[in-house]
């Protein structure tokens, strides 16, 4: 008889301890979208520890819930009362290992992120191996677009110029009821060959469809997230009344939600931020469906620091992120990042982060300076 030898496997991760900080990083200039403005970004940072090896994510929850319903408050108490005990001093082979402990509680899709994708990064070093090449991904490289926000047309239509000069691959342009049609209109004017795309942030109604049929004249990639934030029905109806595709958002929340938007033909491609949907392993079941039902995903950005831009970057290395995704150059948005690498872009290109993780460093001088609050747990 042969012998059975047991498979050799990574020694399961024993999370020693973590820290959350909150931080706040002032914008170069101000964000405007259809239900707000933007002036900082302030967000918590969490470190998992196993050993001598840290893992980092960030997360995208907002201070008051204007994108999903969280906030920063309820996901430091949901961290800080339930997440975290019941995972400081345990162990896990995996992230699927970890997922179990997560899944009981229910919703907190963006608070939930944060420990998975921490722990993504923990894993990754541990075994010596980029973020990417664990995920399943290929490439050296990103394709990148630019998100514009609402400003007045002749601004908008320059700074679409002036990226387009730099390579960036798309340029979105945010829209909001009478602030659409004619800076559409402009910007293809300015830019007869580019690929443009708008997000209204859920700020129109079915009522608006005269508006969406006006679009359709200017060839746009897609229209993001039109509708309510958790709708699918009336995005299926009003896909069926115009040409452009529409690209969901806030409403794709898991595979389960991707698969019925597609199934209606509500969505023809599909925004994944990794962080709106509990992380990397839905973002990838998420990319998977999509992929089998040949709908091209690409990767949001939600104004991240380093560390949520090169988790976006090394997931945006799978095979069917296949449109321009928001993960361009730092310095667009802040003076100094929290991070020692650049994460800048080249003719249109974001370049993967090198080394085992996320690869990126965190300056940790510079983010004392722009600490607001922190805690502590240990096993």
């Amino acid at each position: 008889m042969i012998a059975v030898q047991p498979c050799p496997s990574a020694k399961p991760l024993r999370i020693d301890g973590a820290s959350v900080r909150l931080a706040r990083l002032p914008l170069v200039t101000p964000f405007t979208v259809s239900n707000g403005t933007a002036y900082e970004k302030v967000f918590p940072l969490l470190v998992l520890r196993s050993g001598d090896i840290e893992g980092y994510s960030e997360g995208v929850v907002d201070p008051a819930p204007e994108f999903l319903e969280e906030t920063i408050a309820g996901s430091l108490a949901l961290l800080r009362d339930t997440l975290m005990p019941s995972i400081i001093g345990q162990e896990f082979a995996n992230p699927e290992a970890l997922e179990q402990v997560l899944l009981p509680w229910r919703g907190n899709q963006m608070t939930k992120a944060m420990v998975e994708m921490a722990f993504w990064d923990l894993w990754a070093k541990s075994l010596g191996l980029p973020l990417k090449t664990v995920l399943g991904g290929l490439g050296e490289a990103v394709a990148v677009g630019v998100s514009l926000g609402i400003e007045d047309i002749a601004a908008t239509v320059e700074k679409g110029r002036q990226h387009h000069a730099l390579g960036y691959r798309r340029i979105k342009m945010k829209i909001k009821p009478g602030h659409d049609v004619a800076l559409v209109g402009a910007m293809r004017a300015a830019l007869p060959d580019v690929s443009l795309s708008v997000d209204a942030n859920t700020a129109y109604t079915l009522a608006d469809l005269p508006v969406f049929r006006r679009l359709d004249a200017f060839g746009l990639e897609y229209i993001e997230q039109p509708l309510a934030h958790d709708d699918v029905l009336d995005h299926a109806a009003l896909q069926a009344r115009i040409q452009t595709a529409i690209c969901l958002d806030e409403s794709i929340r898991s595979a389960r939600d991707a698969r019925q938007a597609m199934q209606i033909d509500a969505t023809r491609v599909v925004n994944i931020k990794v962080g709106r949907v509990g992380g990397h392993l839905e973002a990838r079941r998420i990319h998977d469906i999509c992929a089998a039902f040949g709908v091209p995903v690409w990767c949001g950005g939600m104004l991240e620091s380093g560390v949520g831009r090169a988790h976006n970057i090394h997931m945006s290395t799978m095979a069917n992120f296949r449109k321009p995704g928001d993960t361009a150059s730092s310095s667009r948005y802040f003076t100094r990042d929290i991070i020692h690498q650049k994460l800048e872009t080249e003719n249109g290109l974001m370049p993967v982060p090198c080394g085992p993780g996320i690869g990126v460093t965190i300056d940790w001088d510079f983010l004392e300076t722009v600490t607001l609050d922190r805690l502590d747990f240990d096993a």
